[in-house]
Parts: structure tokens; C-alpha cells; sequence
């Protein structure tokens, strides 16, 4: 069974997603159960997961015990508070290690500061953390981010929550073709087709959010989602034709084909 191993860990769904921007916990979970995903990414300081004892907890909607949680440090700008979070996300998940790590530039385009997100890297491998990280489509830091001691990049594939897809596929594919870890397209997605397109490069998988969530029906582009992620990755497996540029072919044999003269054509001139 293709599976897709992260930090020494198998899992069958090769599509992770979000819990935010849902109307109530609810959608959250049909979406979640409709996409198939068994990692769930959670913004520790947007959610409450039992910070907040008196408010409705997440993981009563989406328990530990059915999921892998992927605690992540959305809305973090500096080291110390990503740092910080992931440690909180680690307490209050009974000694949890696997993390998403993102540390952004700037509130209006949430572009990853690369250089503290470096620095926060090497922060949490040192503590034992296993880190999948966000990073620009960068293929430099990418391998830089893999030297440190993450188990996964996670290069956008256009700007957070902007459904653009993807923008630079041959800056992905150079990630990909060198990458010896997990490479998961993360932030950029708008439809199904996106979703395809990355696995069809070669992506180990997709994450998610607003494409699912912001839909008209969450529920349907879910599932949508999740059909796409499996299909592009059985096109990557079974591998395209190659282009054929001013060439074309034609789909069924030439040889022995009855010409208008009532000839056997032979597929050349005579």
C-alpha cells in the first residue's frame, strides 16, 4: 500500500487539513471525515484545545484518539513566540512532538520569515520536537531546513488563504527531486485541480484549509479534495507520457488500416 511516512509514522491519506474558518465545530468535523485526512493541523493560538477551560474544546470534535494532531504556530512572528506555543501545544497534548512550524514575514501577504524560521527550527529540533515546516518555495532553504533536522518542508504554493494554486511548479519540482524528506504543498490551494497538480509533481501531500473551508459547500469540496489527492498521486505513480511538442500520434495503430483505395496502408508513403 503506497503510504505516506512522516517522522517514522505511516498514514493512508496523503491530504492534511485545517480546523479554521469553519461556522462551528460541527462542519469541522463532517469535513474532516469527508476529506479522509488523518493529520490535522491546529493553530494553537487561534483554538482552544484545553487552554481555555470554561470554552468549547476542538478536541471534543476532533479527538486525539482518531487523529494525529499537528499543533502549528499560525500568527506567530518571531521565534520567541512560535517557540513558545509549540511548547504550550506540547503540554497541553501530553508530551506531543510532531509540530507545524511557521513563522510569518508580515500580516498582509503571511509570507514565511525564512530567517526566523530557521532560527526556530533549530530551537525545536534540539528539543526534540519533529518538525514539518513552511517555508517559501525556496529549493536553498529548503535543503537548509532538511540539514537542520526537520522531517518535512512545506513550500507554498502561492500565499496563504489566496486559492491562487500553484504559481512556481519548477521551483517545487527542484525541492522535490532533491528533497530526502516529506515535500507537502502547503497554503495556495483553491480546487481540486491544484490539489492534482501538486501530487502530480511529485508531492508526498497536500495541506489545506481555506480551500475547503471557504467553499460554498465544505463538505462536497472536501470529499472533492480528497479524490484529488489520490488521483494525482496515481498519475505521479503511473508516470505521464512524455509531451510530444508539433508531434502528434495517433491514438490507434496505422499498420494494416484499409485506406479510402481499398489498399492496405502501411503508415508511410508508398
Amino acid at each position: 500500500m503506497d503510504q505516506l511516512i512522516i517522522a517514522g509514522k505511516a498514514y493512508s491519506s496523503r491530504l492534511l487539513v485545517g480546523t479554521g474558518k469553519y461556522k462551528d465545530f460541527t462542519e469541522t468535523r463532517m469535513a474532516i471525515e469527508a476529506s479522509g485526512a488523518q493529520i490535522i493541523t491546529v493553530a494553537i493560538r487561534r483554538t482552544n484545545i484545553g487552554q481555555h477551560a470554561n470554552e468549547p474544546s476542538l478536541l471534543e470534535a476532533v479527538p486525539p484518539s482518531q487523529y494525529t494532531l499537528l499543533p502549528n504556530t499560525a500568527g506567530c512572528y518571531t521565534v520567541e513566540d512560535a517557540v513558545r506555543t509549540l511548547r504550550l501545544a506540547r503540554e497541553l497534548l501530553d508530551g506531543h512532538s510532531l509540530v507545524k512550524l511557521e513563522v510569518l514575514g508580515d500580516p498582509e501577504t503571511l509570507f514565511p520569515n525564512m530567517v526566523e524560521t530557521i532560527k526556530a527550527a533549530e530551537i525545536l529540533v534540539k528539543e526534540d520536537f519533529q518538525v514539518m515546516v513552511y517555508t517559501s518555495d525556496d529549493p536553498i532553504i529548503a535543503r537548509q531546513l532538511e540539514e537542520i533536522g526537520c522531517v518535512a518542508v512545506m513550500p507554498l504554493a502561492s500565499l496563504i488563504g489566496s486559492g491562487m494554486g500553484i504559481l512556481n511548479p519548477w521551483n517545487l519540482q527542484i525541492i522535490i527531486d532533491n528533497a530526502k524528506i516529506p515535500v507537502l504543498v502547503d497554503a495556495g490551494v483553491g480546487t481540486a485541480s491544484d490539489a492534482a497538480i501538486a501530487m502530480e509533481l511529485g508531492c508526498d501531500g497536500v495541506l489545506m484549509n481555506t480551500a475547503i473551508a471557504a467553499a460554498q459547500n465544505p463538505v462536497l469540496m472536501a470529499t472533492a479534495m480528497r479524490k484529488a489527492v489520490e488521483a494525482g498521486r496515481e498519475a505521479y505513480l503511473a508516470g505521464r507520457m512524455a509531451k510530444k511538442l508539433y508531434s502528434a500520434s495517433p491514438s490507434s495503430p496505422v499498420n494494416g488500416v484499409i485506406a479510402s483505395t481499398g489498399i492496405q496502408a502501411t503508415g508511410g508513403k508508398g
